[in-house]
């Protein structure tokens, strides 16, 4: 294993050299080969011998011996174009990740942070660990994470060169007709040798009795590949759609044991499955007849029951789907194939008795609060599918009877079967597995990236933006839903995601720029909207992603004000920074009876869980702003400290002394946050002015005049009715 002092010590000018002598070697071979220079080719010189009259022991062995001689001239262009292509490729890596290396290093001495040789990070000694500001916890993290992976893609570079130099290298009286265009290309060949070479392995059965050691080096080989479309093509194919599932089954569930493994088996069967997992994701993206016939046969697999495996009764054994979908809550799965295994995998639900079509074990589950059902796997998938989860729910041809089976709680619903379940004494487990699922699933169509992804914002298309007005317009029509529902911290997040666009819809005729297209909160009504919000936040959670995106936006609105007053009198700039800040202060007034209900009236959370929900929460801060800076270039260079002052002016204001004492009096909770928003709101407009030149005086008289608008606009929250804006 490479260290990060080989990494940012590597010397490569050895490497350039032999890439220099192999492009020389290659010309003067393939000179050779082609006869360059006024010689005959190799080519000619086959013909040549193959047309002579030959005779004697020549008839045989000399004849053959130029025949081969000529071909090897050939091969040996091919072994020499391969070598270079490999060298080439690893120069080319290596010089990247020695450069990637040094600006992790770079960035982690900057904030005094020290590499370890292993990719670990740590403060440049104790003392510096416990100074404010340097470096965070999250600083260690970061730095641990980016470091790592690039030792990791070093790594991998170097495993894949040298596996591809021995392999061209290891004919000892010939050279090999095998080309390597690249190092991928190696690492795809090297793929699929090694998809053979272990499709053979489960050919040969009694994958439940691998070892501990086999199944390691097996999950080692799916997580170097899982990324290689061409070993996980390779691997699916081989085994067949029903040789997959009974891989898996026989792995996951197997029948001497009843299904249960010991603490160590479980764990290496759970990288097993994530990393399986992303292999058929990357699989079923492969454009290519065989990976066809495997997904259309893995859907007809899906609503028959696999044969027993040995030990277990035929009325045990599982459907298709069921054992399919829990392979399929990683990665990112074809578009096509998931709305043609979705609508296969609700169709036979529909046909199953209630109790038998969502059982209500893990068995084949190994990932953390994976659910233990199909169509709760299947949302898995959907939620790294942004794409195909819009389709599946708002814009495909089947989404209207997806939304209202999977969403809706009318007769013949998923949920319609939970509220019947409920009297009968069955726990809430199942439901919440799906609800957190199902939340997950929708919030990748509305957001437009995998829900747990860390990635930067996209636009809003016309799609998304009209899915977010029909939620908001559902819960917010039937708030009842969401109570003490796990569908609420995802709404949560879709909430921040579209805070321009609810803070929009909260201004009246005042507009707000949003982030692509508009969700026309505004369109839905005054108690929709803000039934809506109360609904959502009480959950500890989506109470916290909402207030640090609300306040971030506010503040961001202020600061394009301050940024483009485009010549406006003192009065106007008062004026427009007034209307900027009144939909967020009305926003944070529904936050604050949303947690008064949760702590005081519904008792179904603590105090202390709202201040954690308001610091774990804190990358919406961030991700608010980056959401509306491309206009604004002073904003977009700014972003890293409007995004901490919003954060930490969200941690000052919004957490509570979680005491006994402090919880005694429910009005003075509320009393206490109307001054405490009013004074974020202060804070935010006071900074703003001042970092763009005005004195402290007269920032001080913009932010009042905010101030007090923004008390008007909270008061409006705890109205049972009020306009909009």
């Amino acid at each position: 294993m490479l260290t990060v002092q080989d990494l940012l010590g590597l010397r490569l000018g050895k490497l350039a050299s032999a890439v220099d002598d192999w492009e020389a070697m290659t010309r003067r071979l393939s000179a050779l080969a082609t006869g360059g220079g006024g010689g005959d080719s190799a080519a000619q010189l086959k013909r040549k011998a193959e047309q002579a009259n030959w005779k004697g022991v020549n008839a045989t062995v000399g004849k053959a011996f130029v025949v081969r001689t000529a071909s090897e001239f050939d091969d040996a262009v091919t072994s020499a174009q391969s070598v270079l292509a490999v060298l080439q490729g690893a120069l080319k890596a290596f010089a990247r990740h020695k450069e990637e290396m040094q600006s992790v290093a770079d960035s982690a001495a900057k904030r005094d942070i020290r590499i370890t040789p292993e990719g670990g990070a740590e403060a440049r000694s104790p003392r510096d660990a416990a100074k404010d500001g340097v470096p965070t916890q999250m600083d260690l993290i970061a730095t641990m994470r980016d470091a790592t992976r690039v030792l990791q893609e070093a790594d991998e570079t170097d495993r894949v060169a040298e596996r591809a130099l021995r392999a061209l290298a290891c004919g000892k009286h010939d050279f090999s007709d095998v080309r390597v265009n690249s190092l991928d290309h190696a690492k795809d060949l090297q793929g699929r040798a090694d998809a053979d070479r272990w499709a053979k392995e489960v050919a040969k059965g009694d994958v439940a009795g691998w070892s501990d050691e086999k199944l390691k080096r097996f999950n080692d080989d799916l997580a170097r590949y899982r990324d290689t479309p061409a070993f996980g093509e390779r691997f699916a194919t081989k085994l067949g759609a029903e040789g997959t599932l009974r891989f898996w089954r026989d792995l996951a569930h197997p029948a001497d044991t009843l299904g249960a493994v010991g603490r160590e088996r479980a764990e290496i069967l759970g990288g097993v499955q994530e990393n399986l997992s992303l292999t058929l994701a990357a699989a079923t993206r492969v454009d290519s007849p065989a990976m066809d016939a495997w997904k259309k046969d893995m859907i007809e697999a899906g609503g028959q029951r696999l044969p027993a495996a040995p030990g277990f009764g035929a009325g045990t054994s599982p459907y298709g789907f069921d054992v399919m979908s829990s392979l399929m809550q990683r990665g990112k799965f074809d578009t096509k194939f998931l709305q043609d295994y979705g609508g296969k995998l609700l169709e036979h639900e529909k046909g199953l008795s209630p109790f038998e079509s969502r059982p209500p074990a893990n068995q084949f589950n190994y990932l953390p609060d994976a659910p233990g059902d199909a169509v709760s796997g299947f949302m898995e998938s959907l939620s790294h599918n942004p794409d195909a989860s819009l389709q599946f729910f708002h814009s495909g041809p089947d989404a209207k009877s997806n939304w209202d089976y999977l969403v809706g709680h009318g007769d013949g619903s998923r949920n319609s079967f939970y509220d019947a379940a409920e009297p009968l004494g069955i726990g809430s487990g199942p439901r919440d597995q799906y609800e957190t699922s199902l939340g997950h699933a929708l919030e990748s169509a509305a957001i437009r990236t995998p829900y747990d992804a860390d990635a930067p914002p996209k636009p809003h298309s016309d799609a998304s933006a009209s899915f977010v007005n029909r939620l908001v317009d559902y819960y917010g029509n039937n708030p009842e839903i969401l109570e003490d529902s796990k569908l609420r911290g995802s709404m949560g997040n879709i909430t921040a995601e579209y805070m321009r666009d609810f803070q929009d819809g909260m201004n009246g005729e005042r507009e707000i720029k949003t982030h692509g297209s508009n969700a026309n909160i505004g369109n839905l009504g005054t108690s929709t909207v803000r039934d809506f919000l109360g609904a959502v936040g009480t959950d500890p959670g989506a109470y916290g992603a909402v207030l640090n995106a609300q306040q971030s936006t506010t503040t961001q609105l202020v600061h394009e004000t301050f940024q483009n007053p485009d010549g406006l009198s003192e009065e106007t700039v008062k004026s427009d920074v007034s209307n900027k800040v009144s939909p967020g202060a009305e926003i944070a007034g529904i936050m604050a009876e949303a947690r008064t209900q949760a702590v005081y009236d519904d008792r179904m959370a603590a105090d202390e869980e709202f201040n954690s929900g308001i610091d774990t929460a804190g990358k919406w801060a961030e991700r608010a702003i980056k959401i509306g800076v491309s206009d604004v270039p002073y904003v977009n260079e700014a972003i890293g400290w409007i995004a901490e002052d919003a954060r930490e002016s969200v941690v000052d204001k919004y957490s509570r002394d979680s005491s006994e004492d402090a919880m005694k009096e429910r009005q003075k909770f509320l009393d206490e946050q109307f001054l405490q928003s009013a004074d974020a709101t202060y804070d935010a407009v006071y900074s703003a002015a001042r970092q763009q030149g005005q004195s402290p005086a007269e920032a001080a008289v913009v932010a009042d005049t905010a101030r007090q608008r923004a008390k008007l606009h909270y008061g409006l929250a705890s109205q049972n009715e009020g306009g909009v804006g």
